[in-house]
């Protein structure tokens, strides 16, 4: 029963979140942590019983099937609530971050903590309750918990930014800065140290990533450095962990080796009297040990003098712990250049002319940017659906920007695009894609199918004789051109098949 395969990874997701709520000290869950610790529990052992139901399910009949049904309405209802303790959760930490209580109280939410905790516990102990009495149904069908064999659709969870620069990732007031980098990497007097690091700092949505893709696959970089190599980093910063991946980017048949003393000799003869430049992108560790014990580890490579090393991190103290080139601050862009990067996203002939009063109402969206270029790209990828002076008003004077610059302002954004989705089915489909974390490659087809076996797909009245895939295919795209899917990757004809999601936290 493939059906109960794809439940059990939703389930995984849902028991994520749970174990993610359990582990942060937040107000809100004061009074129903024990509750949540209940929750997870029970999900984790009915989970194990899908494994007997889907063995079952033919000799049983009706009766497993049933309770497999229920199993997944109650999965939902928790789900449900755990997304609304998450998005309130969202809502206090903007609130007390940025001391704007009122103002963003009367745009989110007019929750009051107190009762939000107690309409919380009452909603856990009832799924508590029901999954309780469902756990005691199967004992009475006769199901044994057991793991099912039959692999949940393959969904690569460790993080991952890659080095492909995607058709729609276009360089605006950025020029001189990847010209800047590259004549740094490149200088003939700089190539006389061993091994060299240039930090790319800056808070989230400035393109740090995108500006260290234009720099490594310029054709001068290449003439240069006889190897590049690309490594994610995120959260996890382990030596051995990063020095594996390193050598599976040089030899992909070099997979699994644990042995500190095994990778060194493996990526010595890799890089032996060679000159590389590698990427460690989106650094969050401070920790200046681990760097160090990193450092070491590649200084034993005999590789060629004049090796880089790049480093993209929104902490300026990872950056003054690694760096020993002038570091790159990212700065905002200008709002001629945010206008840029919106008017691309939102027409799809940025050569055609354009009406003089959405010129105007689109320059002073663009105001509103921050200078972040996700932002314009987010806004962008909103306005892409709307064509009169009226719409692009409603953007222009909404709420959203009387809410804090910087970092707050990302999510504020993604919100507004999420808001203006036209069909409750799709936000749905979004909300339930935002349970994978940022960096995390997400398969275009995967996703598809799990929206399918969450029923969360429903075909509009007009296009009701639509396959679920097609519509799943037609979301997805929707998605995509909101900008609220990022990084897509696409095949050899153009079709993206995989995507990531924004870092909603922050």
């Amino acid at each position: 029963m493939a059906v109960e395969c794809l439940l059990t990874f939703a389930a995984k997701g849902i028991l994520e979140k749970v174990a993610s709520l359990a582990a942060q000290e937040i107000s809100l869950a004061w009074g129903f942590k024990a509750e949540l610790k209940k929750l997870s529990e029970s999900l984790s052992v009915l989970q194990d019983f899908l494994g007997d139901a889907a063995e079952q399910a033919q000799a049983r009949g009706k009766a497993v099937e049933v309770w497999v049904k229920k199993l997944k309405d109650i999965a939902h209802d928790a789900d449900d609530v755990l997304d609304e303790i998450n998005y309130e959760n969202l809502r206090s930490q903007v609130e007390l971050r940025n001391n704007m209580k009122k103002k963003v109280k009367s745009f989110l939410s007019s929750s009051n903590p107190t009762l939000f905790r107690r309409k919380m516990a009452c909603k856990i102990k009832k799924v508590n309750t029901s999954l309780a009495d469902l756990k005691s149904e199967a004992s009475f069908l006769g199901l044994v918990a057991k793991t099912i064999d039959a692999p949940a659709p393959e969904i690569r969870w460790y993080r991952e930014t890659n080095s492909l620069v995607a058709a729609d990732e276009v360089i605006v007031g950025r020029e001189k800065v990847v010209s800047s980098i590259i004549a740094t990497l490149t200088n003939s007097d700089v190539n006389q140290e061993n091994l060299s690091v240039m930090a790319i700092v800056g808070m989230p949505g400035l393109g740090k990533t995108t500006l260290a893709k234009l720099v490594y696959n310029d054709n001068s970089i290449n003439r240069v450095f006889a190897e590049k190599m690309w490594v994610c980093v995120s959260n996890t910063f382990d030596a051995n962990s990063i020095l594996s991946r390193i050598l599976e980017l040089l030899d992909p048949t070099k997979v699994g080796i644990q042995s500190q003393e095994a990778l060194l000799k493996n990526l010595q003869r890799e890089l032996k009297d060679k000159r590389y430049l590698l990427v460690f992108d989106d650094v969050w560790n401070e920790d200046p040990q681990k760097w160090k014990m990193l450092i070491s580890c590649l200084s034993m490579l005999d590789s060629a003098r004049g090796s880089k090393i790049i480093v993209t991190t929104r902490s300026a103290k990872v950056a003054s712990i690694t760096e020993t080139l002038p570091r790159h601050n990212m700065g905002i862009l200008s709002v001629d250049d945010c206008w840029s990067i919106l008017k691309d996203k939102a027409f799809s002939d940025n050569n055609a002319p354009l009406a003089q009063d959405l010129e105007k109402i689109g320059r002073q969206i663009a105001e509103h940017c921050a200078g972040l270029p996700l932002v314009a790209k987010v806004l962008g990828g909103l306005l892409r659906s709307k064509h009169s002076i009226a719409e692009w008003l409603s953007i222009k004077e909404s709420r959203i920007w009387d809410l804090p610059e910087g970092e707050d302002k990302i999510i504020s954004v993604l919100r507004l695009s999420f808001d203006n989705l036209k069909s409750p089915s799709l936000k749905q489909c979004f909300a339930y894609s935002s349970m994978f974390m940022k960096d995390i490659e997400i398969e275009r087809d995967n996703l598809i199918q799990l929206w399918m076996a969450q029923g969360l797909l429903h075909p509009s009245s007009d296009k009701s004789n639509l396959e679920m895939e097609a519509i799943g295919d037609e979301y997805f795209d929707i998605l995509l051109q909101s900008s609220l899917f990022k990084d897509a990757t696409h095949d050899a004809y153009g079709i993206v098949t995989k995507c990531k999601m924004h870092d909603l936290n922050g």
